[in-house]
């Protein structure tokens, strides 16, 4: 028998209430139509298996991932059935596993389609491209015999540039409602996490939310209605004080004017911590200001404990991660913020 295994010095503090809060607030910004979830990449970093549930709970029926690996890994939270896979069937192996457990797949090309009919068909999502060249049917090719045979439940598109104020915007909505036309469906969805800010004419019958579930703001007036739900934290693995004159840290990019109590802490650019935020970053504990000091690396990254004298080894300290902010400071969009954060926090 080994012993029980020690806790990681590094945390995510998550905040299930304000997951549910953000989630109901996007329901309600959504209009008649209900809110969905994007939970891929790990539940944007946060731990799937920790989102679904909570979101699940608060009333979300819908949850989108882009590998069947991520779907598979649900399997056990909500019904298969809930789940859409956006990435859809590669392979005549996707398409039978999506058959055999009932998740549903996301159809985005011709090729899929048909793989889908060929291997038995079924319930079934259709991306159709409005705009943004990545992902989906062509608007041209909807009258294509495939197309016709399958038994769509949600005619989806993705909107390119919802954050901005751009003419694509309403270009994207009304060749979106125009597929709709040509296409039997029975429901039908465009609004990412900015689209719901858009208005009504994006909604459709069902939103699909993503960042804006785990406190980003992608759209200024979107603030006030969404709360931050996940703070890194890290302890305190020693405590040193530093000359006058000596430097910190790789490269010695900082250089102690006058003595300083520092500590070194359990985080670097390999839990998503990344270098970006040498010398800008800022942590928090008993009321103190952490500034970090240095270059961040791999493991470790120093903070200025000068004027916190009673903070020390041991003690967990909380970085400043409310995403906008951070990601004006940082050069990080807020979705890497969340994504990059590696799998040593315990989660």
């Amino acid at each position: 028998m080994f012993p029980e295994f020690p806790a990681s010095a590094l945390r995510l503090a998550f905040d299930r209430d304000a997951l549910r809060s953000n989630w109901q607030a996007l329901d309600r910004l959504s209009g008649t139509a209900r809110a969905g979830a994007a939970v891929k990449a790990n539940g944007y970093g946060l731990g799937a298996r920790e989102v679904v549930p909570v979101l699940h709970a608060a009333g979300c029926h819908d949850f989108f991932v882009a590998h069947w690996g991520e779907a598979q890994g649900l399997l056990g939270c909500v019904s298969p059935a809930a789940l859409s896979v956006l990435h859809g069937p590669l392979t005549a192996q996707d398409a039978a596993f999506a058959r055999e457990t009932g998740i549903t797949p996301v159809i985005n090309s011709l090729a899929q389609a048909r793989r889908w009919i060929e291997g038995g068909g079924g319930r079934c999502h259709l991306m159709v491209d409005t705009g943004m060249n990545r992902l989906g049917i062509r608007l041209e090719e909807l009258g294509d015999e495939a197309i016709a045979a399958l038994d769509i439940d949600m005619l989806i598109s993705h909107l390119a540039s919802a954050e901005e104020e751009t003419d694509l915007n309403a270009t994207q909505c009304a060749r979106w409602q125009s597929a709709c036309k040509q296409v039997p469906h029975v429901r039908a969805s465009l609004a990412n996490s900015a689209g719901i800010a858009l208005g009504s004419d994006y909604h459709g019958d069902l939103t699909r939310p993503g960042i804006a579930l785990y406190g980003g703001v992608p759209r200024a007036e979107m603030a006030k209605d969404l709360r931050q739900v996940v703070r890194p934290e890290a302890a305190i693995l020693q405590v040193r004080d530093v000359p006058t004159g000596e430097t910190i840290g790789y490269n010695a990019t900082f250089t102690a004017a006058t003595p300083m109590r520092v500590g070194a802490i359990a985080l670097g650019y390999a839990d998503g911590y990344l270098r970006s935020w040498s010398g800008k970053g800022m942590f928090r504990a008993k009321g103190h200001e952490l500034p970090v000091l240095g270059r961040v690396s791999m493991d470790l990254t120093v903070v200025d404990l000068t004027q916190a004298p009673d903070v020390g080894e041991g003690d967990w300290i909380a970085a400043d991660y409310a995403l906008p902010e951070a990601a004006a400071q940082s050069g990080l969009s807020q979705y890497e913020l969340l994504t990059l954060l590696g799998r040593r926090f315990g989660r």
